[in-house]
């Protein structure tokens, strides 16, 4: 049974404030990175697939033929919302690289209900970036945070980068998408993203490794200020029923669940964290010491109507009723992974039902355009 005890004085906390310690280990943070590990572990076979099935072109043949990983497509963002754009016009899915806006309409409805759970979550880069900042903290001690002046502006370069994405896609015609993407550079855009890795300049290398160095330093570089999939998914998030919410009651006021989060959001000083910057880690439940003070729930129900003895303290009635109020309206880690799962594997399961996971085209049109991938533009 959960007891009733005291926190250890702190700057922020009251020492005589009675809160209910929290009796069960918190598993999220380890749940959480088993599934960051596994899409990583997928996004890595899917690239060597990917790689494999290149490779068999520019040998004209030669070698072990691998069917072409349509998942690779979850790479091609634009591609993806490109698709989107020509499916609400003419209600048709594109044949060219479908899995892309498969993959797309997956996310965003994951970060309709989960927050933008799936860049805590699922992104690979944000998996990177991640453990690139927690190496970084091992290294310097310390992670170096912006000043307000220079933060704010910073982030709305990942919201100016989307609008211009999106103005470029909303302005072109539903015909106008569908021929770019029957040309040879729409075809073959995820050969050209793979080339632009294997072929990289050096100005491309002296990005790639600035990124890096910084994420050793500053938190999320790429992911709170540039990137701007995440923005999307972060805009998106705001409509989510499930957020963060705090309940004052059992709240001590510790500020451990602000320092916790990687967004530097004050979470401490919220009832509910509605911002697009929350991505649903459950950092800062994970260290919360409070039973039901921070939880990752749906609307609160009212306060029930419950009878408790009259000999019971207000603090602890309080308490009382807090956790009842709580009590099933949270998602813990596995129902969220539950979740997850099913957007996941549910939706690429049905699109491959009706045929719209794969690009269908005959070898022949690969075999003349895969190994000369560089020479076309758009």
């Amino acid at each position: 049974m959960p007891t009733l005890t005291a926190p250890e004085p702190t700057a922020t906390t009251s020492a005589k404030k009675p809160f209910i310690r929290r009796h069960l280990l918190d598993h999220s943070q380890r749940i959480r990175h088993a599934v960051q590990i596994a899409f990583l572990a997928l996004n890595a076979w899917l690239g060597l697939e990917f790689y494999l099935w290149v490779r068999y072109y520019e040998t004209n043949g030669r070698g072990f033929y691998i069917d072409r990983p349509a998942g690779i497509e979850g790479w091609l963002p634009i591609a993806g919302l490109m698709n989107l754009k020509y499916f609400l016009s003419t209600h048709h899915v594109s044949a060219i690289h479908p899995a892309a806006m498969v993959l797309l309409v997956i996310f965003l409805i994951s970060s309709w209900l989960l927050k933008k759970s799936f860049c805590s979550w699922l992104c690979p880069v944000g998996t990177a970036s991640e453990y690139l900042w927690h190496l970084g903290q091992q290294l310097f001690h310390r992670s170096l945070i912006l000043p307000r002046w220079l933060d704010i502006p910073l982030r709305s370069l990942k919201y100016i980068l989307l609008a211009f994405f999106v103005y470029v896609v909303a302005t072109l015609s539903a015909d106008g998408l569908h021929q770019f993407l029957l040309a040879p550079f729409g075809i073959i855009a995820d050969v050209k993203m793979l080339n632009f890795f294997r072929h990289m300049s050096l100005i491309g290398i002296a990005v790639i490794l600035t990124l890096v160095l910084l994420s050793l330093m500053i938190q999320n570089v790429w992911c709170r200020f540039l990137c701007p999939y995440g923005a999307l998914m972060g805009l998106v998030s705001i409509l989510s029923p499930v957020k963060i919410r705090r309940d004052e009651a059992a709240c001590i006021d510790c500020n451990k669940c602000t320092h916790a989060c990687p967004s530097h959001l004050p979470v401490a000083q919220l009832v509910t964290i509605r911002s697009a910057e929350c991505t649903g880690c459950l950092s800062c439940i994970a260290i919360c010491p409070a039973e039901n003070a921070l939880n990752f729930a749906f609307l609160p129900r009212q306060t029930p109507n419950v009878q408790l003895a009259a000999d019971i303290s207000p603090a602890v009635q309080s308490l009382a009723i807090s956790t009842i109020r709580w009590h099933n309206r949270a998602l813990q880690p596995r129902t969220v992974v539950l979740i997850l799962a099913i957007l996941f594997f549910g939706l690429i399961t049905a699109a491959r039902i009706t045929h719209h996971w794969q690009t269908n085209l005959p070898r022949s049109v690969y075999q003349q355009l895969v190994p000369h991938a560089d020479d076309y533009t758009h």
